[in-house]
Formats: structure tokens, C-alpha cells, sequence
């Protein structure tokens, strides 16, 4: 149902009392290696969340492979489409300090090599909903898009890490996902912004004529969609690691959307699946599953009024 393109990395993740500056040294505490990139994440999350999920991604000819590979198959991640590429496997360095934020330096290795063509019409047919990032080279996003759009896909983009999106690739998208970082860094090339982060959100999405997702951390998320605005709290939860929380958000939303959700129902899961996520170390190990998400949904949604309205 959801067809996932993009990264797949092995983390090596620093616990530290706080995050180094320019040109600072700073002593971890321990180092844990753990599955990660931006599309494994995000496929991840999904498949945990019990929507049936397919990644197309790479993975390079070395010993970082198989352990970037772990959770997604003990997950049941769809590994079919899978590419094994002459090169390295792509590697993250994460720090996280003592109130769970994070810094962190990526080296994409074989996740640039993937290509558009290595998923086929026939694999594109079989899904409902398509969901990208920006680990991978941006003109396979482009050309991946625009084969989904003919074949009736909804189109998701996770603009992480932030590039400039030319306006073809935008006219492609249905969903853009994006923090408050990202957001800017998307909207400026279009002469949009500086300014309030709603006005560039309401800009942004009423020129490109899409559906925007701004996730905002502690102040949840919110969404503008044909001319109007939705926002949702964050579930409160205790924070240990971040990392993974915005891709985790993306997955589920994804996921959500796939199996027939509308768009209020798939911003309230994801926020809720995003806050469990950060109850624990590791983007993918922390991730949680549908039986969670479900358990705290109940108690999210009784705290919730409508969630229409402004989003200020």
C-alpha cells in the first residue's frame, strides 16, 4: 500500500552531557551503532504502525549493510526492490545530549546512486500512496514523482534535509512535509518569506496548490490544505531522544493516508506515534507500534477539542 524511496544509513549514535560548538571536543559517555537513514526510518515507522510498506533503497558492498538492514527486516519491511551497489553503505554521526537533542553529520554513500528506475511501473502500480525525502539525488525524486502522478499515487515529499525544491518537483507533490527550518529553506527560493511561520505556510501552500505539514516539536503540528489550516497539539510525553520523531511523523502520516485516512485522523496518529518515539534511544528502535499508538491515542483525542480551525 505505501511504496517508500529513499535512504538507508547505520547510525553511530554519541550520548553526551552537551552537543559540541565550533571547534569543540566533547567526551560521549557511550556510542551505539543502530539502523537509520531518512527512508528506512520513514518505511519503518510505517510498517510498525501495521500498514504493509516497500522500500526502495541501497545499501553498499561492506560490513555496515546487514546491521543498517536489521530492524527493517525483523520489522517485515518489503526489501524486494532492495539495491546492493558497489560503494559504502551510507553512515551517520549522532550526537544526543542530556535533554534528548540531537546534532547530526551524514555521509550518503551508495544512497546517491539510487536511481528512479529501480523501482518499475509495475511495482509503482501496486501501491496507493508514495513517500520521498532528500538523502538521495533530488532529479530521482523529480523523475519518480512525475511516474507516480500518471499512475494515480498521492505524492509525498519530506523536504529533510532541506534543499531547494524547483517548482517542477513541487507541482508533482501532493504532501509537503517540513519543520520550521525546513520550511523557510523551501519557501525562500520562490521569493516567499522571510516572515511568520504561518504566513510562509499559507503562501507556500496556496501558491504550489498542495497540502503543507508543519511539524513544530512541543507545539505539535499544523496543516494547510485548500486554502485552510488544521492543527494538532503534541502528545506529552517524558523526552529522552528526538531523533527519528520527525520521521517517524512522516511515516505513519504516510501510512495513515494509505489506508484511507483522512487528513485530521492521519495528523493525529502521526503526532502521537512522533511523541512515543522520543520516549527512548535510536530512530528506529524507539519507533512504536500500532497497539501504542492506539493505546495513547484514546487518551490524546479526549483531550482534544476540534482540531479545525486557526492555527496560531
Amino acid at each position: 500500500m505505501l511504496l517508500v524511496f529513499g535512504s538507508i544509513n547505520l547510525d553511530l549514535c554519541f550520548r553526551c552531557a552537551s552537543l559540541p560548538g565550533r571547534g569543540e571536543t566533547v567526551l560521549a559517555g557511550g556510542m551505539a551503532a543502530a539502523p537509520g537513514g531518512k527512508g528506512a526510518n520513514q518505511a519503518h515507522a510505517a510498517q510498525r504502525y501495521g500498514v504493509p510498506t516497500q522500500l526502495v533503497g541501497a545499501v553498499g558492498a561492506d560490513a555496515f549493510a546487514e546491521p543498517a538492514l536489521r530492524c527493517l527486516r525483523a520489522s517485515g519491511v518489503g526489501l524486494q526492490a532492495l539495491q546492493r551497489l558497489p560503494g559504502a553503505t551510507g553512515l551517520a554521526s549522532v550526537g544526543v545530549d542530556a535533554q534528548g537533542e540531537n546534532q547530526i553529520l551524514v555521509a550518503p554513500g551508495v544512497n546517491l546512486a539510487l536511481r528512479h528506475e529501480h523501482v518499475t511501473d509495475a511495482l509503482l502500480a501496486q501501491h496507493r500512496v508514495l513517500l520521498m525525502q532528500m538523502e538521495t539525488d533530488p532529479a530521482q525524486n523529480l523523475a519518480l514523482a512525475a511516474r507516480a502522478r500518471r499512475l494515480g499515487l498521492l505524492t509525498l515529499l519530506n523536504n529533510a534535509p532541506a534543499q531547494a525544491l524547483p517548482e517542477e518537483l513541487l507541482a508533482q507533490l501532493d504532501v509537503l512535509i517540513v519543520n520550521a527550518v525546513e520550511l523557510v529553506q523551501s519557501a525562500a527560493p520562490l521569493g516567499i518569506g522571510p516572515g511568520d511561520a504561518l504566513d510562509v505556510l499559507h503562501a507556500l501552500a496556496d501558491r504550489c496548490r498542495l497540502t503543507v505539514l508543519l511539524t513544530r516539536g512541543a507545539r505539535g503540528a499544523v496543516a494547510r490544505a485548500r486554502g485552510r489550516d488544521w492543527q494538532v497539539p503534541a502528545c506529552r510525553v517524558t523526552v529522552q531522544d528526538s531523533t527519528g520523531a520527525g520521521d517517524t511523523f512522516a511515516g505513519v502520516f504516510a501510512a495513515a493516508r494509505a489506508e484511507g485516512r483522512e487528513l485530521v485522523d492521519a495528523l493525529q496518529r502521526a503526532s502521537v506515534a512522533a511523541a512515543l518515539a522520543c520516549r527512548s534511544p535510536g530512530a528506529q528502535p524507539s519507533q512504536p507500534a500500532r497497539g501504542e499508538i492506539e493505546a495513547e491515542l484514546a487518551g490524546y483525542l479526549a483531550s482534544l477539542g476540534s482540531p479545525e480551525g486557526p492555527a496560531g
